[in-house]
């Protein structure tokens, strides 16, 4: 597994900060590439990467590992999105319903990992 880059608790006071209203750049940043990690972790992989720019990018999931030029499975959403489906605020089939959240391949589905 990945080193984590954020420090567990000071990902969860984080995540915690924003679901009580901060939008404060440092705080957003902090909570995403909490919640990245917390997927990169719970589904250890490199068949899929979930981008959620300028903040983070992960990738997770087992299976056929890409090595060069755009991966075959991406995901792409703001941070707002990804925060509400790392939460339980915003459902994968919702988000994506609402054009919300870009995903391109077959493995490019998180709904059995979200929320986390």
């Amino acid at each position: 597994m990945a080193k984590r880059r954020v420090e567990i608790g000071a990902g969860k006071a984080a995540l915690a900060d924003w679901r009580a209203g901060s939008a404060d750049r440092t705080t957003v940043a902090a909570a995403v590439r909490y919640t990245l990690e917390e997927v990169s972790a719970r589904a250890p992989g490199n068949s899929v990467e979930v981008r959620v720019p300028p903040f983070g990018v992960a990738q997770c999931v087992q299976g056929p590992r890409h090595t060069r030029g755009t991966p075959p499975n991406v995901i792409e959403c703001d941070a707002a999105t990804w925060l509400e489906m790392a939460t339980g605020q915003l459902t994968w089939a919702d988000a994506i319903a609402a054009g919300r959240v870009a995903a391109s391949g077959l493995r490019a589905d998180l709904a059995g990992l979200l929320p986390l």
